[in-house]
């Protein structure tokens, strides 16, 4: 039975999709003003869209896909090539913007007589996709900045291991998705390697947090999550705090307010995560126009790399909606307990310019993590947590639990006044365990077992062995006991030493224990003026944000141990014994040979930012679209800083190391500051067709740095050309990144060592994006496409500055900057490519794909000494409809085994060097395969 009600056509369709589950593309501005007589009683679904149409000068027809497309009756043009439709081409978004999605089908996890297939098609056109991460109604075309809109249909073929792997579908940001599935690194356009500065995650439009922690720390991408947009510079900057390079919007899936339905989903992987992923919706009876959802999943994982140990994880999300007849709201709540590996750098061979696995440890499966690291009892100051120790443990690995609260609304009023509003509240305690190899010794820390037991000056624990010595009296030798089997071998014993693992190493490793208690509040809130005239339309936002962040930190207690150099390495005692082999005395303590804090080791923060912004949106005559945004932000903070000192060790403890150098004593040192940055942008979109257009963008913000009261500025210009004609649609962007007077870490230059020097320089980088889908619009080469997307950048320093360097009564400051000017950033590619050539199996069955992604070579250090070579990896993967509700999805990554290195140790301050053919470094994994079924129901 149909019963759509006379009146406005854009509700009717709405209605019309939602009764019918029928696929319907039209666009915003040919149903505009029109009203329709609706359409009753029980008739087909073209019947009732006949019938919504009449007398509206518009028609209905099928494009090549088999969509219904809603045009004007003297405008055939707009026929849509193949759209990839699901999440994108799926209704309006619910992150508390007013923009709709013209491209629209029934929501997926509704049966209401729809086809539910995964649907594969061509390029999406580009007037049909609505940006809702705007604050008006703006597509792909007609945008005057760098959006990328990724939907459903995107995700399945990506097949995403973590969340960050979402980001490598962004042409621009490059990913280090090499540290597992949370606390990963990434960038864009040109900006240094290593961090997440200046890009956001968010959902719904809001951060989770303002800051403290890493955003991939406290968002997990799941199934809840219908599509995702990332704009990159522009209006980022304005509507989300300290997102000036790029702000990645997960959307959430629409709530079902007709009919019940859901989503279930279970994924296994080749090295043992097992998942299960829910989404359920469904209309309350008793209330009319209210709809919930609940969501979640379960996840056991040991990692992909080897690993003794298991980690479990939950995250549940529950949304209840409200729709009134001038607005909606939206509540959310989630909960999660979250336990995850951590890979650091480990050691790597390099020979003859070929890097290579050390013997015993696998570069693309290997994990140092054995079971000795599962629990270990640091000894801490007892100021600390009042309780003189801290246990460190690798079998918790990353232990994060956290609530959020938010609740999302908006209203409408007459002559085209909104008001709308978010707040949150978000909660988590994250406990970070760690293990840090060649942290703070560097390469020269990766020597050889008897190099080590041997006490002379190139022993890498000589200090340690002198006061052995002088410890245990008789010591003639030392000798390592395995901390597993307590089995010891003696200096003496050369041959056993230098066969052990088969490479005779051992390493010097730490410990790193971090808690973080963040407390956040965040809201933004504001009105939206829509008006026009004779050919002109103005969209005007004003608005404020407030953030208020309270974190405790503590990351004392961190110690180092030494270990050998294999997969599920052993931790070892060095133990001093006599001409006999007896072992007279231990000289660590466990495995653990040194003591202290990591940084400031206990701090805390209470940070506030409230800002206010204004971001315009003016059009003429639907062909030129100018914007501009501002925001000002206030931010302060006040923090204290934990004092160190020499504090003993408490008692009972064994080892000849008794006292912690770096202890905290109880007492803070007290910090404040503010900043108070101006974030400003504007651009210009001219639609020269209804397939072509043109713009460009000026952006200037800022990442607040707390009680540093010079927040870090970024500049970024950009211009491009968008196209979609003919079964190509494609963006080709040129950007300039101006990141100006930052400090800088030095760089290896082996021939001048006195040349390793921090300095002040600008990062400068320009570059060129393209983003290109391709699908012929004749048979039978339909059913084949290919996407393309591609960035050259080129970072370099310039203006290089540095104080007066005195060696040996020369100032060598000349020669410094002379050596940093010109270098690229560390761990900056140059290049990044990817191309998907994929075919669409018949009857909607399905697709097949391969897919190419190379990663342009990169720098571990400042000064451009160690390279790390470009590597490309292939992945082939299936998406097959077993039924209209039930999907295979199969992904197989890194198909060639490609040794793939992402950075090289950052920890090891200037030594980045390689020494005796080995160095440390963090890389991708080998191959491995996904497979998941989902089910619609």
């Amino acid at each position: 039975m149909i019963d759509i009600p006379a009146g406005d056509l854009r509700a009717a369709l709405e209605s019309y999709i939602r009764q019918t589950g029928s696929q319907l593309i039209y666009r915003a501005d040919d149903v505009a003003g029109i009203s329709t007589k609706g359409a009753q009683g029980r008739l087909s679904a073209q019947q009732a869209l006949d019938s919504i149409l009449a007398n509206t000068g518009l028609t209905v027809h099928r494009d090549p896909s088999g969509a219904a497309v809603v045009s004007r009756k003297s405008d055939r043009a707009a026929t849509a090539t193949p759209a990839l439709r699901n999440a994108a081409a799926q209704g309006a978004a619910t992150d508390g913007t007013a923009a709709q999605t013209q491209v629209a089908q029934a929501t997926p996890a509704t049966t209401t007589g729809a086809d539910d297939t995964v649907q594969m098609g061509g390029a999406p056109d580009l007037q049909e996709i609505i940006v809702t991460g705007l604050r008006s109604k703006r597509n792909l075309l007609n945008a005057s900045v760098a959006i990328t809109a990724v939907n459903e249909a995107d995700l399945a073929q990506k097949a995403p291991r973590s969340t960050v792997d979402v980001l490598e579908m962004i042409p621009g940001i490059f990913v280090e998705g090499t540290a597992g599935p949370v606390s990963n690194n990434y960038s864009v356009r040109g900006l240094p390697g290593g961090t997440q500065q200046f890009v956001r995650l968010i959902e719904d439009g809001m951060p989770a947090i303002y800051g403290g922690l890493n955003d991939d720390e406290v968002f997990q991408n799941d199934i809840s999550i219908d599509r995702v947009e990332a704009l990159q510079g522009g209006s980022s900057g304005i509507l989300t705090p300290n997102a000036a390079g790029a702000s990645i919007n997960f959307i959430s899936r629409k709530l079902n307010f007709d009919e019940a339905g859901g989503i279930a989903r279970i994924t296994g992987t080749t090295y043992g995560d097992r998942r299960g992923d829910l989404w359920f919706s469904s209309p309350i009876p008793d209330l009319k126009d209210t709809a919930f959802a609940i969501s979640g999943y379960y996840d056991s994982t040991p990692g992909v790399r080897s690993s003794p140990f298991r980690y479990e994880t939950y995250h549940i999300k529950g949304q209840l909606e409200h729709k009134f007849e001038d607005g909606w709201i939206r509540f959310t709540v989630k909960d999660w307990d979250e336990h995850d590996p951590y890979y650091a750098d480990q050691p790597y061979a390099y020979n003859n310019g070929t890097i290579s696995s050390v013997p015993g440890l696998d570069t693309q499966f290997g994990n140092i993590i054995g079971k000795g690291f599962a629990n270990v009892s640091v000894p801490d100051s007892c100021y600390a947590n009042g309780q003189c120790f801290r246990n460190f443990s690798m079998q918790d690995g990353i232990h994060a639990t956290g609530h959020q609260f938010r609740v999302d609304g908006e209203r409408e009023f007459d002559h085209g006044i909104s008001l709308f509003a978010r707040g949150r509240y978000t909660e988590t305690d994250w406990d970070f365990n760690g293990v840090f190899a060649g942290s703070g010794t560097g390469n020269g820390g990766l020597a050889s077992a008897l190099a080590y037991l041997t006490p002379t000056s190139a022993s890498p624990i000589y200090d340690l062995l002198q006061s052995g010595l002088a410890a245990f009296p008789g010591t003639t030798q030392f000798g390592i006991r395995n901390l597993t089997n307590g089995q010891v071998t003696a200096a003496s014993n050369a041959a056993a030493l230098n066969a052990l693992n088969g490479n005779g190493l051992l390493q010097q490793t730490v410990l790193n224990r971090q808690l973080v208690k963040l407390r956040d509040w965040g809201s933004d809130f504001g009105a939206k003026w829509d008006t026009s005239g004779d050919g002109w339309t103005n969209s005007l936002t004003v608005g404020g944000m407030i953030y208020a962040t309270d974190i405790a930190n503590d990351q004392s207690g961190v110690s180092t141990v030494i270990n050998d150099v294999k997969n599920q390495s052993n931790i070892y005692d060095i133990v001093a014994m006599n001409s006999a082999g007896n072992v007279l005395g231990t000289l660590g303590n466990n495995g653990l040979i040194s003591y202290g804090n990591w940084g400031a080791g206990i701090s805390a923060t209470h940070q506030t930012s409230k800002s206010v912004y204004v971001n315009d949106e003016f059009a003429w005559n639907q062909d030129l679209h100018f914007d501009f945004g501002v925001r000002y932000e206030r931010e302060d903070t006040d923090g204290v800083a934990g004092n160190s000192s020499p504090q003993p060790i408490p008692a009972g403890v064994g080892g000849i190391v008794q006292v912690n150098p770096n202890a905290f004593n109880g007492t803070y040192n007290y910090t404040s500051g503010h900043e108070s940055p101006v974030h400003v942008t504007a651009g210009v979109n001219y639609t020269i067709a209804q397939n072509l257009s043109v713009y460009a963008r000026y952006a200037h913000a800022y990442q607040t740095q707390g009680t540093n009261p010079q927040a870090a500025a970024l500049s970024l210009y950009e211009g491009g050309v968008t196209y979609s004609d003919y079964g190509l649609t494609g963006t080709v962007r040129g950007f300039r990144t101006e990141f100006k007077n930052q400090t800088w870490g030095g760089g290896v230059n082996p021939a001048d060592p006195n040349l390793n020097q921090g300095f002040f320089a600008d990062s400068e980088t320009n570059g060129v994006d393209v983003d290109l889908y391709y699908r012929p619009q004749y048979e039978p080469l339909s059913a084949f496409g290919v996407h393309a997307q591609a960035t050259y950048q080129d970072p370099t320093f310039s203006n290089v500055k540095v104080g007066f360097i005195d060696v040996n009564g020369t100032n060598i400051a000349p020669q410094v900057a002379a050596f940093y000017n010109g270098k690229i950033p560390g761990r900056t590619p140059k290049i990044l490519y990817a191309v998907t050539p994929e075919y669409n199996l018949p009857n909607n069955k399905g697709q097949i794909y391969l897919r190419y992604k190379y990663v342009g070579r990169i720098f571990a250090d400042n000064g451009n000494q160690v390279e790390l070579p470009g590597y490309g990896v292939v992945t082939i993967g299936a998406i097959y409809n077993i039924t209209p509700a039930m999907t295979l999805n199969v992904s197989v990554d890194n198909v060639t085994d490609e040794l793939g290195l992402t950075e090289g140790n950052p920890r090891q301050g200037f030594t980045q060097q390689v020494v005796n053919g080995y160095f440390y470094g963090r890389g991708i994994v080998g191959p491995n395969a996904m497979v998941s079924l989902t089910a619609k129901f």
